[in-house]
């Protein structure tokens, strides 16, 4: 598990490649409760992958430390150069992302090899988690 930090107008955020594999998503749950928002990056031209993706988001939303919460959640669509790759109103429409309604959501076309669509993921986080501090403060 890697851990990284980055900041975006004046916001600073700790992201962890919690990663896909099986013997790291136990680790996941360990950071639900101090977190303010999550990103899901999917491979968007494993089309098997999906069904696991759409288990472990439900999984998630279910969670204790997460259901009762307004937190963002960020998803890249990633590998979008991949002839294969499927669109993000697919793989929106294969995890059932309309039917989040507690939560604000957001999905973003991305290619992590040239950051195609990563600012604009991260600039629509960065907003949402804004938001949330401001709504807190009032």
């Amino acid at each position: 598990m890697a851990d990284s930090s980055l900041t975006n107008q004046n916001l600073a955020f700790t992201a962890f490649d919690m990663s896909g594999h099986g013997r790291y998503r136990d680790l996941w749950e360990h950071y639900y409760k101090d977190c303010n928002g999550i990103i899901f990056v999917i491979d968007s031209s494993d089309r098997l992958r999906l069904v696991v993706v759409k288990e472990e988001l439900d999984l998630l939303l279910q969670h204790p430390d997460i259901c009762n919460r307004r937190l963002p959640i960020l998803f890249f669509a990633n590998k979008m150069d991949c002839k294969e790759a499927l669109s993000s109103v697919k793989i929106a429409a294969a995890l059932g992302l309309d039917k989040i309604m507690d939560k604000p959501w957001h999905i973003s076309a991305s290619n992590a090899l040239t950051g195609e669509g990563l600012q604009e993921g991260v600039e629509w986080m960065t907003q949402q988690i804004r938001d949330i501090i401001l709504a807190k403060g009032s």
